[in-house]
């Protein structure tokens, strides 16, 4: 029989994140962000319940080809763009869309000979001093690109560093605004955190990702207080039970050690599986629908787990990682990350099962 540990995926409940994404932005452009595989979901898996959307945002180039050889006809945005010349006939060729977030990258695409112009958008630096031009350089570059016979259409964005904060858009849209000042281009501001405070943000374009899974980008505000459901589901059985006696300890490093007469359940899960190996004693699990704390150091194929509370469980007994009944939210709090690293953690030896379909248009 095959190992009980599953990803189960609803896609109805993607549709409807999406749905909801759309209620948080009206009238904006929905780009789906579908980068790291679909932030473990799947990217192939997941675009039916992404079918309203006005067209998908991603990171590698490989994929959106896929996607274009998979008959994806809509607007699809190379969030980090093109990283080398030879790319940029790709670019072309299937009609993707590029970030352009250097002064190199505006050389490069000066330089070409393209077949046809590429839509493009010019990344400003608000802030998160990762990728984007200076503010002071945003107008000169965006002249430069408009008038460049490889541009078809110029957009304008940022990405915030703290929009998931309170205080933390003031000062990043005053750079923007600043950098962008009438500029006639259509401009893209929100990201998940940005999407839920679209009122202050704005923008003709939003780029939600976490929120579409049905996380939370927010440290306290859950994904159910923002309208949103679970897609990805981690399921699993009790594999095996342990009678403990006072002063027994429990799996490697003896990292949990019984004060009392216990019941240990056995899941079949670890780190090989995706599941974060420094999650500590207490992290929450669900076992028969009620939350148990883990027991003990997580190994390579199982996690341990208190059911002395729970004399019903036994082995059999449906555990929940995280997801439907668990936020995926609440395990990356106890294990001291956040839900992002553990859908892309994923690992490729677990199933996926589709849970529910999305429905048709």
């Amino acid at each position: 029989m095959a190992r009980p540990l599953a990803a189960h995926l609803d896609l109805a409940a993607l549709a409807a994140n999406l749905t909801r994404v759309r209620a948080l932005a009206p009238g904006a452009d929905v780009l789906a962000v579908v980068k790291a595989n679909a932030y473990g979901h799947g990217l192939m898996r997941v675009l039916p319940a992404l079918a309203s959307a006005d067209g998908l945002a991603l990171i590698e180039l490989d994929a959106a080809l896929r996607l274009r050889e998979h008959g994806e006809r809509r607007p699809i945005l190379l969030l980090e763009g093109f990283f080398e010349p030879a790319e940029l006939e790709a670019f072309a060729a299937h009609g993707l869309t590029s970030v352009v977030h250097c002064r190199e990258q505006v050389e490069m695409l000066e330089k070409a000979r393209l077949p046809r112009g590429l839509d493009v958008y010019l990344k400003i630096n608000t802030g998160m001093n990762r990728l984007g031009v200076a503010p002071g350089d945003a107008r000169a570059l965006a002249g430069r690109l408009a008038q460049s016979r490889n541009v078809a259409s110029l957009r304008l964005m940022t990405h915030f560093a703290r929009a998931d904060e309170h205080d933390g858009l003031a000062d990043a849209r005053a750079r923007f605004e600043a950098a962008c000042a009438n500029l006639p281009y259509p401009r893209s501001l929100a990201n998940s955190a940005g999407v839920v405070r679209y009122g202050h943000v704005g923008g003709d374009v939003v780029r939600p990702g976490i929120v579409l899974y049905g996380a939370t980008p927010f440290a306290e505000r859950s994904a159910r207080s923002l309208g949103l459901a679970p897609v990805m589901t981690l399921r699993s059985k009790l594999v095996g039970v342990q009678e403990l006696a006072a002063g027994d300890s429990v799996g490697y490093g003896a990292t949990f050690t019984a004060t009392q007469p216990m019941r240990i359940g056995v899941v079949a899960c670890g780190y090989a599986d995706g599941y974060p190996r420094h999650a500590p004693n207490g992290t929450p699990v669900l076992v028969d629908g009620q939350r148990m704390p883990m027991a003990g150091r997580v190994s390579m194929d199982l996690v341990t787990v208190d059911i002395s509370s729970l004399p019903g469980a036994r082995v059999g007994s449906d555990v929940v990682l995280w997801g439907e009944g668990l936020p995926i939210d609440d395990v990356a709090s106890a294990a001291g990350t956040v839900g992002y690293e553990l859908l892309c953690a994923v690992a490729a030896r677990v199933p996926f099962v589709i849970a529910n379909a999305a429905p048709t248009a």
